[in-house]
């Protein structure tokens, strides 16, 4: 059995649409959605609707400003919109409508933290199957499946935001994990909780990662634990114990899946 895995797609339906080349079926981890485009400020939804100039503003103060500066400057650019939502909404359904039909049959998908999965259902043709918080059987294999990104400790979801990322409260996101009993593949959009996974080394910060999926991880010894979430990681993988834990790749770039056989 051959198995094609990707994550971090954001936007590269053309290299999506190759992805499953020769594989007996794909696996997608999440973040469809290019929102903003760090290698080309034209790209993504906020280059389509405020220009490489503005997005090129934005990426230095993500790297050089502070969160006031920032907060305000995303202010400035909703307002200057008519209706900020709307616009949102259509630049994210032009994407979904280039990505979910350029995914091979079958397909396995869950969404990441760049990601509307409320509109999925409206997109996801026959053979895409929508398996988040799912256990599926795969040619003799137990795969499970936990989408989304976890909302940092103490932060809440913020309301009347005009674009809300798929971040999950961590009690939610743990209690899917639990309900992964018996698999021989757990697949998720972030990493187990461990420095080596989480940390950028572009950024030069830790992403969040779960301690639940690292408890899986060593207390069922899964065979593989896959994941992207974090583009340029310190370690793409790491042994736990009989479990070889995977960064997919940031596909958006790379354009080559990582390649799964048993």
């Amino acid at each position: 059995m051959r198995v094609h895995v990707v994550s971090d797609v954001h936007g590269n339906h053309e290299a999506l649409a190759r992805a499953g080349e020769g594989a007996d079926a794909l696996i997608v981890l999440g973040d469809l959605l290019d929102f903003i485009d760090y290698h080309d400020h034209g790209g993504g939804i906020f280059g389509r609707l405020f220009g490489a100039e503005k997005v090129g503003t934005f990426a230095r103060l993500r790297r050089e400003g502070t969160r006031s500066e920032i907060g305000a400057f995303v202010r400035s650019l909703w307002d200057s919109l008519h209706d900020p939502a709307a616009a949102v909404d259509e630049a994210i359904r032009e994407q979904y409508a280039r990505l979910f039909p350029a995914m091979t049959t079958p397909t396995y998908a869950i969404p990441g933290n760049v990601d509307a999965p409320a509109l999925w259902s409206e997109y996801a043709p026959d053979g895409v199957h929508l398996v988040d918080g799912e256990v599926v059987e795969i040619s003799g294999l137990r795969f499970g499946f936990v989408g989304g990104a976890l909302l940092p400790d103490g932060a809440a979801p913020r309301r009347n935001a005009v674009w809300r990322a798929h971040l999950l409260p961590r009690e939610d996101f743990d209690g899917r994990v639990a309900a992964l009993r018996g698999v021989d593949v757990v697949c998720s959009h972030v990493p187990p909780a461990l420095p080596e996974l989480t940390y950028d080394v572009v950024s030069r910060r830790l992403e969040v990662g779960s301690r639940a999926l690292l408890d899986l991880v060593r207390s069922q010894q899964p065979r593989w634990s896959l994941f992207g979430h974090v583009h340029q990681p310190l370690s793409r993988r790491l042994r736990v114990g009989l479990t070889e834990c995977r960064n997919v790749g940031h596909f958006q770039r790379t354009t080559t899946p990582y390649v799964l056989r048993w």
